[in-house]
């Protein structure tokens, strides 16, 4: 499988963005000759995420008692990193350990290009499946094979300033958001923030940002009873339900329309206003918290975004741990997951940034539990919808682009629901009506 997997790496969207890394092909960052007793790693996090994981980076030398113990890469987030990840694979020179989503890890394992994670290369490190909480070990799952080592969830929650939403009596005696169930008590609370803020209830991104419009639909559409993976096959098949999807869409653009929700709105803007208090609410990713707690002065809180439906759903993914194929040693193997034991074991640290511990022994842990908000939304990472299963989708995907700016359009007003689902099944077929390049390789 992996001699016909470099094709299928263009096909996939794989190829462009080879600078900064020296040989796609060689673990070294500059093509240069590894110490065997050294762990070579490679990750995709920027911002609050990579200055979190250069300390638990520093504090894996500094049990190993040295600093040539780690070489450790990171690289562009998106298609440019997966595309080193398989070239280097394929020339049999990939890193020891690397990150990847499990949205993204999916296609990789069905290319062959990684390891199966047994029990044996669990117990290595003192772990097993149950280690991990079900839904996110599931994640990574092809087949009857796992390939995954998860190390979080990232949901799609609601941010909330805590002003605004006293003022609107929307907070309890406890200080905390009261809880809000149903499409009309949705409604009524914006209504209410509106009254407060003079502008909006709530933000959620729409312009330049398609992940962002695709987050919010896919979190009310499986909201919904009768909904189904937007994709099948491999991506060959398309199986949303369709009225359940311009019901969803039409949801969306109804509240834009009324004033509830921004109709036009970026990402940084999105932030502004919710930071500002001229909104109450923002739907966005967890690991805005950074961001938000850098706001002097600023008060606020996340919790799930409410069950609007039939029943509660967070769109979601997952950072994993992955160990790609290549001929290894049993003490390279060894070497390996004692690196993942102890970035795993630095979870507290890893959740400060938002992100909701996929390691059972942290997250049920007293100290994660005293954590706030991280411990207040922690429960959608037991409602998570990840990313239908396709050969051009995932985290940052071609499928996500497609989708989601075809929504952003109907909350802009900018287009109907059957215009936008038209448009959507117009712009996938190509991709639909292609095999994939990995399956077929």
């Amino acid at each position: 499988m992996l001699a016909g997997g470099l094709a299928g790496a263009g096909a996939l969207g794989l190829t462009g963005g080879l600078s900064g890394c020296g040989s796609p092909l060689a673990a070294g960052v500059a093509g240069t000759p590894l110490n065997p007793e050294s762990v070579t790693f490679w990750n995709l996090f920027g911002g609050g995420d990579g200055a979190r994981l250069q300390t638990m980076l520093d504090v894996y030398r500094e049990e190993q008692g040295s600093p040539e113990s780690l070489t450790a890469a990171t690289f562009a987030w998106g298609n440019p990193y997966y595309t080193k990840v398989v070239l280097a694979t394929l020339g049999n020179k990939p890193p020891d350990v690397a990150v990847a989503h499990a949205t993204r890890a999916t296609i990789l394992a069905e290319a062959g290009l990684l390891e199966p994670i047994t029990d044996d290369l669990l117990g290595l490190a003192g772990l097993s499946s149950s280690s991990f909480t079900e839904s996110v070990w599931e994640a990574g799952r092809v087949g009857d094979s796992y390939y995954t080592i998860p190390l979080d969830t990232h949901p799609y929650v609601l941010f909330y300033n805590a002003e605004v939403c006293q003022q609107a009596g929307l907070v309890g005696d406890d200080g905390k958001l009261v809880t809000i169930e149903g499409r009309e008590a949705f409604e009524a609370a914006l209504t209410e923030i509106k009254g407060v803020t003079g502008d909006v209830g709530m933000v959620c991104s729409n312009v330049g940002d398609t992940s962002g419009s695709w987050r919010l639909f896919q979190t009310l559409y499986w909201q919904m009873d009768g909904a189904t993976d937007f994709l099948a096959e491999a991506g060959q098949q398309l199986t949303v339900n369709e009225e359940l999807a311009l019901a969803t869409m039409d949801y969306i653009g109804g509240l834009a329309k009324s004033g509830l929700i921004t109709p036009t709105i970026d990402y940084a803007g999105a932030g502004t206003k919710l930071f500002t208090g001229k909104a109450g609410f923002q739907t966005q990713g967890e690991w805005e918290i950074t961001t938000a707690q850098g706001i002097e002065g600023l008060t606020f809180g996340m919790v799930p975004i409410p069950t609007v439906f039939d029943q509660p759903a967070a769109q979601a993914d997952s950072h994993t741990f992955i160990i790609p194929r290549m001929e290894r040693t049993d003490a390279q193997r060894e070497l390996a997951m004692g690196f993942v034991k102890s970035l795993l074991d630095q979870s507290l640290t890893w959740a400060e940034g938002g992100h909701v511990p996929a390691l059972k022994a942290t997250l049920e842990s007293p100290e994660y539990q005293a954590l706030e908000p991280q411990a207040d939304y922690a429960s959608a990472a037991e409602i998570a919808k990840y990313d239908p299963p396709g050969w051009y989708s995932g985290s940052g995907s071609t499928f996500e682009n497609i989708v989601g700016a075809q929504i952003g359009l109907v909350q802009q007003q900018l287009a109907s629901p059957q215009q936008a689902l038209d448009a959507i099944k117009e712009q996938l077929r190509t991709y639909l009506d292609t095999p994939s390049p990995v399956l077929g390789s």
